[in-house]
């Protein structure tokens, strides 16, 4: 088995930052990319940003202000957060491509955390 486990969402002002947290555990045998989506009440899920072994990408409306990474070691993902609008209010879920140690390549989803841009 393996489960994905987001953490560091909250309120913040705007203009604020936030850094989230994305930790995979189980049988891992390595983290082909991740990604992070978002969705906002009554609007599709979007992707915010992708970090594979050779680059990132980023949604238009969060370049410049959003940074993804990624600590292999610890099959850990992060999403900093800076310059934060109250458009960028969602629930925000890690996604990953993993290599199982049985072989296996699967595509995992974590449950979600909640960031709130408000005054």
């Amino acid at each position: 088995q393996v489960q994905l486990v987001e953490s560091g969402g909250g309120l913040v002002q705007p203009g604020g930052s936030l850094r989230l947290s994305c930790v995979a555990s189980g049988s891992i045998f390595s983290i082909n990319n991740m990604r992070w989506y978002r969705q906002a009440p009554g609007k599709q899920r979007e992707l915010v940003a992708t970090i594979t072994s050779e680059n990132t990408n980023y949604a238009d409306s969060v370049k410049g202000r959003f940074t993804i990474s990624r600590d292999i070691a610890k099959n850990t993902g992060y999403l900093q957060m800076n310059s934060l609008k109250p458009e960028d209010t969602a629930v925000y879920f890690c996604n990953a491509l993993i290599a199982r140690l049985n072989g296996l390549l699967n595509n995992y989803w974590g449950q979600g955390t909640q960031v709130t841009v408000s005054s």
